[in-house]
C-alpha cells in the first residue's frame, strides 16, 4: 500500500544549516523511499499568522523553495506545491471550521502560551492574539486531510495539532460520512533519530538564538566565519580534546561518513589543534553544500523558473483536491439543484399532506412544550411544560414509535373542539408513516 507523507515548511526565514540537517536533508531522503507519495508544501498562509512584513514573506517563499530544489528534491516523484495556490485548502478549512469545538480551539498550545504570556505581563487575555493564531491547529488539519495524509513528520511540539486533526476527522466522518471514511485519520511521525544540531553558543541552531551557521548565504566565507566562531574548550595544540562534548564534533559528524568521523576523533584526541580542525569542518561542509549552493544561486537569479515548478506542482495538488472536495461538499448537502420529475414532486407533495406533525418549541417562560398539528395546520394536541427539551423530545418519539396507544399516559391535552378520535386517528396515521419511512431506510442499506 502506498504511504502518502505530507510535510509542510512554514516561510517566515531564510533555511540555515541546522535546518538541512534537521529537517530538509532526512525529508528528502524519506520522499525517495519506494511505497511513499510525498507532498511538500510552501505554507504561506501560516506565515502570515507569524509575520505582517510582506517583502520577508515574498522572500522566504523564494529562498526557502530555491533551497529545497537545490537539496536534491525531485519534482517529477514528489508534488510540491505552494499552499495559497491551492484554493481547495481554504474551503476546507471551512467546513473543518463548522464541525471543530470552540473548547479544543482553547486548548492549543500556542494560544494557551499566547494568553499565558500576557498574564504574566498584565495584559488583557487576548491581547494581540488573532484568529489566524487561534484557528491555525484549522487550517493544518485542512493541510493535511485534504490530501489524506497518512503520515506527517512533526516536532514534539506539533503532536497536538495532529492529534487535533484526528479528532476534527473523526467528528466530521461521524456528521457527514453516512457509514463512509471520508478522511483517513493521519498519524504523527516523530523522528527520534534526526540530528539537532548545536549553534555556535552550544545551544541549539536557531535564529532565535542569533547563533545560527548559514546554509547558502554569503557563500564560503559567510561559512568560515559562522565555524570560526563556534564556541571550544581552552585546549592548546597538542593537548588532548574530548570530541564527546564538543559542539563542532557534532557538526562534523552531521555531515561525515564513519571512516571521517572516527579519523577525526582520534586525531582530537591526540592534539589536534582547534584551529585546524575547524579549517577541516569548513572543507567537509562546503564539499557536501558547494555544489547546491551553485544551484540555489542559479535559482534565486531566476525565479521564474521556481514560479513554473510550483504552478505545476500545484496543478498536480489541484488533480487530487478538487474532486475530493466536490464530494466533500456534497457530502455536507452544498450540491448542484437538478431537475425532479413532476410526478415524484406530486408524490411527494401527495404524502406530506396526509401526514400530521409534532413540533417542539420553547416559549418565554424557559419551557419546553410540543403540539401535534393536522396536515392543514389545525392543532390536535398540546402538550403541557417540561423544564428540559429531551423530555418533550422522549414522549414525542413515543408517540411517532407507538402511536395513539400513548395517549392515556402522555401528558397532553385535546385542543378545544377536537375529538379524541380524530387525535387517535392522526397518531395512528403518523405511526404508519414513520414505520413505512424506517422500512425505506432499511431497504436503502
Amino acid at each position: 500500500m502506498t504511504a502518502r507523507v505530507l510535510t509542510g515548511i512554514t516561510t517566515t526565514g531564510t533555511p540555515h544549516l541546522g535546518n538541512y540537517v534537521g529537517a530538509i536533508r532526512p525529508a528528502i531522503a524519506a520522499s525517495r523511499e519506494a511505497g511513499v507519495e510525498s507532498y511538500f508544501f510552501l505554507a504561506d498562509y501560516h506565515a502570515l499568522i507569524k509575520c505582517d512584513d510582506p517583502d520577508r514573506i515574498e522572500r522566504s517563499r523564494l529562498e526557502i523553495a530555491a533551497t529545497w530544489l537545490a537539496a536534491g528534491l525531485d519534482t517529477e516523484r514528489v508534488t510540491f506545491y505552494r499552499q495559497s495556490d491551492v484554493p481547495e485548502i481554504t474551503e476546507l478549512n471551512w467546513l473543518l471550521t463548522c464541525v471543530t469545538a470552540k473548547g479544543q480551539m482553547n486548548r492549543a498550545h500556542a494560544y494557551k502560551a499566547a494568553v499565558d504570556a500576557n498574564g504574566v505581563n498584565a495584559e488583557d487575555p487576548d491581547a494581540g492574539i488573532t484568529m489566524g493564531l487561534y484557528c491555525y491547529p484549522i487550517l493544518m488539519a485542512a493541510d493535511i486531510l485534504l490530501f489524506n495524509a497518512h503520515r506527517v513528520p512533526v516536532g514534539r511540539d506539533q503532536v497536538q495539532h495532529i492529534e487535533m486533526a484526528r479528532d476534527v476527522a473523526q467528528r466530521f466522518n461521524h456528521t457527514f460520512g453516512k457509514g463512509r471514511e471520508l478522511f483517513v485519520l493521519p498519524q504523527a511521525e516523530i523522528e527520534e533519530s534526526v540530528a539537532t544540531l548545536p549553534g555556535l553558543d552550544g545551544r541549539k541552531m536557531s535564529k532565535s538564538y542569533d547563533n545560527t551557521v548559514p546554509l547558502f548565504d554569503g557563500g564560503p566565507k559567510a561559512l568560515k566565519d559562522a565555524i570560526a566562531r563556534i564556541v571550544t574548550d581552552s585546549c592548546l595544540p597538542g593537548e588532548p580534546k574530548d570530541p564527546e562534548s564538543a559542539h563542532l564534533v557534532t557538526i562534523h559528524d552531521a555531515f561525515a561518513d564513519a571512516a571521517t568521523r572516527a579519523a577525526f576523533h582520534a586525531d582530537l584526541r591526540a592534539g589536534l589543534g582547534w584551529g585546524e580542525a575547524k579549517q577541516r569542518v569548513v572543507k567537509l561542509i562546503e564539499d557536501h553544500v558547494g555544489p547546491m549552493r551553485e544551484r540555489y544561486a542559479q535559482l534565486v537569479a531566476h525565479p521564474e523558473q521556481i514560479e513554473a515548478v510550483l504552478q505545476a506542482g500545484a496543478a498536480k495538488a489541484r488533480a487530487v483536491a478538487t474532486p475530493f472536495l466536490t464530494e466533500l461538499r456534497q457530502a455536507v448537502g452544498l450540491r448542484a439543484m437538478v431537475a425532479v420529475p413532476q410526478a415524484k414532486v406530486a408524490k411527494v407533495q401527495a404524502v406530506k399532506a396526509d401526514v400530521p406533525v409534532f413540533k417542539q418549541y420553547r416559549e418565554s417562560d424557559g419551557q419546553f412544550y410540543f403540539k401535534l398539528t393536522a396536515a392543514d395546520g389545525t392543532l390536535l394536541l398540546q402538550s403541557q411544560a417540561f423544564a428540559e427539551g429531551r423530555e418533550a423530545g422522549a414522549w414525542v418519539k413515543r408517540f411517532k414509535a407507538e402511536g395513539a396507544v400513548v395517549l392515556g399516559e402522555a401528558p397532553v391535552n385535546l385542543a378545544e373542539g377536537v375529538a379524541r378520535d380524530m387525535a387517535e386517528a392522526a397518531l395512528t396515521a403518523l405511526q404508519a408513516h414513520e414505520a413505512e419511512q424506517e422500512a425505506s431506510k432499511a431497504a436503502k442499506g
